[in-house]
């Protein structure tokens, strides 16, 4: 799976193996925990994207809604259960602060999704908790994860990821809609992906609706092959050029 491809709750389960209910799965995957956010309107919570930092703040959850209780959105988010035991709130919250006061090496890593429309979601990527913080919201205390984008490489190397590489939730949005939710070559609304106009690497943006577009596997794949016939010719005309420069 790569960043911004487009996937089906029913393959997203499927693909991790977990029952992923809840937005908050903590320890799900070996080496790594689950997130489900959403920036949309009528979110249940206030997830958001730091455009200068592009860190991923990311709401806790509410406790649940128990026949004859509370509206869980006038109470604080609950650290622990009525039984004593950590909830997802707690979990996260406790693998930050032991990030933080060098308990632990390495911040907890996050795999995340984002909810682009009903049923549909994108693969947003890795991310690092390193930080966590309980405040003030609405006359509650509700809990703020802050995380990093970065690449999970090979054999498990971590490498950070520039923010401006992320495709922004509105520009997905734009893009879901604009292209019908199918690939702009073919029509095909299967294995579909986000997809740079102009590669990202080659100078095109991520943060315009007019340098993303809509492929499928297929014709993503047939793109890459193109670029990378390309690049051979690039490295002799290159080379020539210093040649001639040269002598």
């Amino acid at each position: 799976m790569k960043v911004d491809d487009i996937i089906s709750y029913t393959k997203m389960v499927h693909a991790e193996g977990a029952n992923l209910q809840r937005g908050m799965n903590y320890g799900t995957r070996k080496g790594y925990s689950i997130f489900l956010m959403s920036l949309r309107k009528n979110a249940p919570y206030a997830d958001a994207i730091d455009e200068k930092t592009g860190t991923l703040i990311y709401e806790g959850h509410d406790q649940p809604h128990y026949a004859g209780g509370p509206d869980p959105k006038t109470v604080d988010q609950p650290l622990q259960t009525p039984k004593g035991t950590w909830t997802e709130n707690g979990k996260f919250f406790r693998a930050a602060a032991d990030f933080k006061s060098g308990l632990r090496k390495k911040p907890e890593l996050i795999k995340v999704y984002e909810k682009i429309h009903d049923g549909i979601w994108s693969y947003k990527g890795f991310f690092e908790l390193f930080d966590a913080q309980l405040i003030p919201s609405n006359g509650r205390k509700v809990f703020k994860f802050y995380l990093k984008p970065v690449e999970k490489k090979i054999l498990g190397r971590i490498e950070e990821l520039p923010h401006t590489r992320l495709i922004p939730t509105h520009v997905k949005v734009e893009v879901w809609k604009r292209d019908g939710g199918k690939c702009v070559t073919c029509g095909s609304d299967k294995n579909l992906h986000y997809d740079h106009d102009i590669p990202f690497a080659k100078g095109g943006s991520s943060l315009t609706a007019a340098n993303v577009r809509l492929l499928c596997a297929k014709h993503n794949l047939e793109k890459s092959d193109k670029i990378m016939s390309v690049l051979p010719w690039l490295y002799v005309g290159a080379e020539t050029a210093a040649h001639f420069h040269r002598n």
